[in-house]
């Protein structure tokens, strides 16, 4: 659907998480009996979740955490874990540094060269852990980088940017050929990030694994402040599942997608999977883990560009335990504990036994979802904030 935004000017309307809600079939399933396990890049998952490949979201032994409970982390190869031999102590200086010097830290501290040795030393204490071994970087390593991490063992291979497309024209160097480096891959690729049909199309017949969708949703990411590109994740994410499914009938063979961003509470993760999604990838929610490297606080990939930094440091504090915040018992009531056993209970009060029959539920456009008879949740909390 399309609206006159001007003479002989139309846009689209699209739809983030806050505008749609989720209605009930006709039967429901005790939580207990549903299936949340999904498959990524051929490699069977427990849980349908990926922690984001950030620096204060996921370091080596976070991967681990998360490995073991069913889950994985995807470690950035660009961050810090492999620029030096004791990132925390760096980590440390980001954590302490007033906000107003935080971008200006964090673009300095990132001036320090990758080192080929430490990505692969990175890989191999992922694998002593006995997890699934996901990592990502950029276009420009994305050939040198799965040489070395294939060598060390690593199970997934993440090729990400802020906007990718299968056809990036450049005079100034090489751009990466997706096709190519598939084909040379021993190990499934991942590739993101889109927001729109046409590119998830074209993305999947250079023969990746997986595609992330998102551009710009995530609370440390300010590319729609800069940029002013995106696209609300409801409507990404169900524009990518269509060009997923068109793609299966087309080719027969099935390349999911994971929403990356944009989720605040476990209600924003059932929407994810109900627009589409085959699994999740979730930054500031693990950065309230007492596990999480960055200790509350989370800053985003593009935070260290010298020219035009496309996020910020933020802090969310620190709740539980990782093992807390994907299975409880919740200490809270907003949604930000207990994101598995919250997916169960929806998918059992929509009447879904797996994640391929929630991609099917029938959603609404509520506007009021959110606001709808809460006035005095509203009072209660705009309460507390002033005392604060």
């Amino acid at each position: 659907m399309a609206m006159w935004i001007g003479v002989n000017r139309r846009a689209r309307v699209c739809y983030g998480f806050d505008d749609i809600s989720l209605v009930p079939g006709n039967t429901t399933i005790n939580p207990e009996e549903v299936d949340i396990s999904t498959e990524m890049a051929g490699i069977r998952m427990k849980i349908p979740v990926l922690a984001a490949a950030m620096d204060g979201v996921c370091d080596p032994r976070f991967a681990v955490e998360i490995g073991k409970l069913g889950g994985i982390g995807v470690l950035n190869l660009m961050g810090i874990y492999t620029r030096y031999e004791d990132p925390y102590e760096v980590v440390e200086k980001i954590i302490r540094s007033p906000y107003e010097d935080s971008t200006a830290l964090i673009q300095n501290v990132y001036r320090e060269p990758v080192k080929e040795k430490l990505v692969a030393q990175r890989v191999e204490e992922i694998k002593k852990g006995g997890v699934i071994c996901s990592v990502s970087c950029i276009p420009q390593y994305a050939e040198r980088f799965l040489e070395i991490c294939q060598e060390a063992g690593v199970d997934i291979f993440v090729v990400q940017s802020t906007v990718t497309t299968a056809r990036h024209i450049t005079s100034s160097y090489k751009a990466l050929d997706f096709n190519t480096l598939c084909k040379a891959a021993k190990v499934p690729v991942v590739v993101g990030n889109c927001v729109t049909f046409d590119v998830a199309m074209e993305l999947m017949e250079t023969g990746i694994s997986g595609l992330l969708v998102g551009i710009g949703p995530g609370a440390a990411c300010t590319t729609r402040e800069v940029l002013g590109i995106g696209v609300p994740q409801v409507t990404a994410t169900a524009d990518c599942a269509n060009a997923r499914d068109t793609y299966y009938k087309k080719r027969g063979r099935y390349v999911p997608i994971i929403t990356d961003g944009g989720m605040v509470s476990s209600g924003d993760i059932c929407k994810a999977f109900a627009s589409g999604a085959d699994a999740v990838m979730i930054g500031s929610a693990f950065v309230k883990a007492v596990e999480s490297p960055g200790k509350g606080y989370h800053w985003g990939m593009a935070t260290s560009d010298e020219n035009l930094p496309r996020g910020t440091r933020i802090k969310v504090g620190v709740s539980c335990t990782l093992k807390e915040i994907l299975f409880g018992p919740a200490k809270v009531d907003d949604g930000s504990q207990n994101l598995m056993g919250a997916l169960k209970l929806s998918m059992g009060s929509l009447g879904v036994r797996n994640i391929k029959e929630m991609q099917m539920v029938e959603i609404a456009i509520s506007s009021s979802f959110k606001t709808e008879g809460k006035i005095y949740q509203s009072i209660l909390r705009s309460t507390v904030k002033n005392k604060k």
